[in-house]
């Protein structure tokens, strides 16, 4: 391509401080270094986890800033030792990574690799810690190592997962974060076998897609639980069959499931980082074989805590990050069960933006109006 090697100017939607509208701003894009790769964000998404560091609410703010880390796109240019992404690829940035040499990445079991885990807090490439944005000389941060609210941005090729040019890059792209968590939970973790009951903590995003792993695994009874009445009803198109709002009752929730369920659910999932629900998760499922997947992130000085004898009694707790699917390896195949038709995507993706009104993306997660908005590049 013309822009090899060169450097590019584009619009990118940057926070200059915490909780502030987004402005755009043309931003310089350098060329990718070592192991990165440059792309040409086509559609992106937002993020719970956006909204939350670009509100600056328990870390050290980091700005100015491109958040966004949900997103599809074809790349423009490879670096240096990058030997699996050519020009013309289609591909889905990934906020965490699969170097593949390190023990995490040849372990069957883990995807939280060693080099590319997830950091909030790094501002620049791991190659040589400086940022590929700049406006007038000044660098402008990264986050997550991803960026796309730019129409190119620059990743660690560790964090790109190639995926078949068919797939329909305005529906695909949220497979990148917050579906393939949810997603994974379910059918990587948790696990639940046709016919069992599932209960499921929290109706956000996540927990929406951990529904939808129930759907596909067949469960029988999917229990959706919320303090938001107005979730149930779309949840319903995720396969949830029954709602608990635990302020409509005068007991603890995990006993208000165990009533319903004889016992305890097979399966739980808790998607909301709220200690007191995981703990409910926890204590809800079945003894003897019950299983609970804490998905949510707590927050710092949170603390779990449970009678020794829930573990003694059989049940067992686990917990997961991206579903433990590892980005590259795995990422591609979710994409191929939305194009076998296993997967719905759609029913996810209830607002549509052009880029140049993202602000509208923050309002309508900041009043809980949507689940995914998309986020269209170029309009």
């Amino acid at each position: 391509m013309i822009t090899t090697g060169q450097i590019i100017r584009c619009k990118a939607a940057v926070a200059w401080e915490a909780g502030k509208p987004l402005v755009m701003e043309e931003v310089e894009v350098a060329p990718p270094q070592k192991h990165e790769v440059r792309i040409k964000i086509l559609f992106t998404s937002l993020c719970h986890t956006d909204v939350y560091f670009w509100e600056a609410k328990g870390q050290t703010p980091l700005f100015p800033r491109i958040f966004s880390h949900e997103a599809g796109g074809i790349v423009e240019s490879v670096g240096e030792g990058v030997t699996d992404l050519q020009p013309g690829d289609h591909v889905l940035p990934i906020f965490t990574g699969e170097c593949g040499d390190c023990r995490h990445c040849h372990s069957e079991e883990s995807n939280m690799c060693d080099l590319l885990r997830i950091n909030t807090e790094r501002g620049g490439m791991i190659h040589d810690g400086e940022s590929r944005f700049s406006i007038n000389g000044k660098p402008i941060y990264h986050f997550l190592g991803t960026s796309t609210f730019s129409e190119y941005t620059v990743v660690h090729s560790g964090q790109v997962a190639k995926i078949n040019p068919d797939a329909p890059l305005d529906k695909v792209c949220i497979v990148s974060c917050g579906l393939s968590t949810g997603l994974g939970a379910t059918l990587n973790v948790a696990k639940p076998k046709k016919g069992q009951s599932v209960a499921i903590l929290g109706l956000g995003a996540v927990g929406l897609a951990a529904a939808e792993g129930a759907r596909i695994a067949g469960a029988a009874r999917i229990i959706g639980v919320d303090l938001n009445p107005k979730r149930f009803e779309e949840a319903k198109k995720f396969g949830v069959t029954e709602f608990v709002n635990p302020r409509e009752h005068d007991k603890p929730v995990q006993e208000v499931i165990a009533e319903m369920t004889d016992g305890g659910v097979d399966r739980s999932l808790e998607c909301t980082g709220s200690v007191q629900a995981m703990i409910q998760a926890f204590e809800c499922v079945h003894d003897g074989w019950g299983v609970a997947v804490l998905v949510g992130v707590p927050s710092k000085d949170d603390a779990f805590k449970t009678h020794p004898m829930n573990f003694l009694n059989e049940r067992t707790l686990k917990g997961t990050f991206f579903g433990n699917y590892k980005p590259k390896t795995d990422i591609p195949g979710v994409v191929e069960k939305y194009m076998n038709k296993e997967l719905e995507l759609e029913k996810f993706i209830t607002h549509t933006v052009p880029f140049s009104e993202i602000n509208k993306a923050f309002d309508y997660m900041l009043k809980g109006e949507s689940i995914r908005c998309i986020i269209t590049m170029g309009a």
